[in-house]
């Protein structure tokens, strides 16, 4: 359980989330996650990052049970591991590729929208249920997969979109069953590090350098809201009224936790 490294093959490496029941992570895994993409791409030997999960969806956000036990700081903790963990994916000296199977909820977009990449299985969707979670934020990673108007309906919903969708979007680059997934993201992992590894690098930094929105400062910028809600008291009334509604529901949905 926790954040892993792997090396299946020369030039790939492979960071896996394991967090059950739904991979909604604690404070300490969005460190964690950071530290190991960026040690990734630190190493001279690798020219792409699988980014993956175990278990029934690729990522349910944060872990909303500890910011309820634990209050402010760890409200605090998870927005700052958060940006760290969406910044070194972005950031990563090499390209990284996403593979997303199950639900890819709250932070998981954060993850998925700075990825070079995504290959998702069949089954896959993809949401922000920031607001009934008395949350904000992400909505600069969803505007990367989706158009505006498009983003802009999910986050005031909370609706979610296939990866079928994403596919039709161009921002999915393939849609393979579940039994497939890793594979498919491998191969694609595969076909990329067969590139010089130094212009593979010089590519990533040079194509980071013409993005049109600066990803870091966005995402900064909203989680100010995120604050400013939580000062207010509003948020807590909100998760409070989620958990009570979500009191019958069993353990394992992936509702229970937040982005």
């Amino acid at each position: 359980m926790g954040v892993s490294r792997s090396s299946p093959e020369k030039g790939i490496s492979v960071v896996t989330v394991d967090f059950p029941p739904v991979n909604a992570l604690p404070v300490r895994g969005w460190f964690d996650l950071a530290d190991a993409v960026r040690e990734s791409g630190r190493d001279a030997d690798v020219r792409c990052v699988v980014l993956a999960a175990e278990g029934r969806g690729f990522n349910a956000g944060v872990d909303i049970k500890e910011i309820q036990t634990a209050g402010q700081q760890a409200l605090i903790g998870a927005n700052h591991g958060c940006a760290q963990a969406f910044a070194a994916v972005y950031e990563c000296a090499v390209p990284v590729v996403a593979a997303v199977q199950g639900f890819c909820l709250g932070g998981g977009i954060g993850l998925v929208g700075n990825a070079d990449a995504i290959v998702a299985s069949a089954d896959a969707t993809f949401g922000l249920p920031e607001l009934d979670r008395g949350a904000l934020g992400a909505a600069t990673h969803l505007a990367r997969l989706v158009p505006q108007h498009l983003m802009r309906v999910l986050y005031y919903t909370g609706g979610t979109v296939s990866a079928a969708e994403l596919h039709r979007h161009g921002s999915v680059w393939q849609v393979v069953p579940r039994a497939e997934l890793r594979n498919a993201a491998l191969r694609l992992a595969h076909e990329i590090a067969a590139k010089d590894g130094r212009l593979l690098r010089m590519a990533k930094a040079a194509i980071n350098g013409i993005d049109p929105v600066d990803v870091r400062r966005s995402y900064r910028f909203e989680q100010g809201f995120t604050f400013e809600a939580n000062l207010s008291g509003l948020a807590d009334r909100v998760r409070d009224t989620f958990g009570k509604d979500e009191a019958s529901a069993k353990d394992t949905t992936p509702g229970k936790e937040g982005g």
